[in-house]
């Protein structure tokens, strides 16, 4: 493979073969508990495929995590055991307000 030569339009290893995206909060009043933890599966530069993670106080900056996989498949599979964990956890979709 020559270095000079051009891709095929659409012929790009960085594609996810699905959205992944996910904005999940817990809060409980009583306890002053306001948590968000959000996750997205991305690729990155260099052909790799990656788990953002965040999660901190909802209003505030929060924490950062990225985990870099070789395959979709394997993000995908953390990404899943993470969310079951936060559901059994209390985390919810985000209440609309209704104005």
């Amino acid at each position: 493979m020559s270095l000079d030569a051009i891709p095929a339009i659409g012929d790009s290893g960085l594609m996810i073969a699905q959205p992944y995206h996910l904005y999940v909060e817990r809060t409980d009043v009583a306890k002053n508990m306001a948590r968000y933890y959000a996750m997205s599966i991305e690729p990155n530069l260099f052909g790799d495929v990656c788990l953002l993670r965040k999660w901190g106080r909802i209003g505030a900056k929060g924490q950062t995590m990225i985990h870099h996989f070789g395959r979709e498949e394997e993000a995908v599979e953390l990404f899943l055991d993470l969310l079951r964990q936060k559901r059994k956890r209390g985390y919810r979709p985000r209440a609309t307000v209704a104005s």
